[in-house]
């Protein structure tokens, strides 16, 4: 009796994340990476260049390397970049 319990558990834990993931995905669509915008310390993860992995550990603000994500279609209305342009800038240094 009790593997089924466990069982059932099991299954009720990956029904309610795959319905909590799945409007993080479609948030996703909405949203794009925008660069050089950032203000030190608010990065959304990872940059560029990979001197680190996570967010909120930018050191400089508005470093071309660093990207925060943005309502789609607003970023170059804040002066940023899309990743192509990022590295483009980055090559240029």
């Amino acid at each position: 009796m009790q593997q089924r319990a466990l069982i059932a558990a099991a299954a009720a834990s990956l029904l309610s994340t795959m319905l909590v993931a799945t409007p993080a995905v479609a948030q996703d669509k909405e949203k794009e990476k925008c660069y050089g915008i950032v203000k030190a310390g608010q990065n959304d993860c990872a940059n560029l260049t990979g001197s680190h992995s996570c967010a909120g550990q930018s050191k400089v603000s508005d470093d071309a390397a660093e990207w925060k994500y943005v309502a789609k279609g607003t970023c170059k209305t804040m002066k940023g970049m899309s990743a192509d342009e990022a590295k483009m800038k980055a090559k240029k240094v």
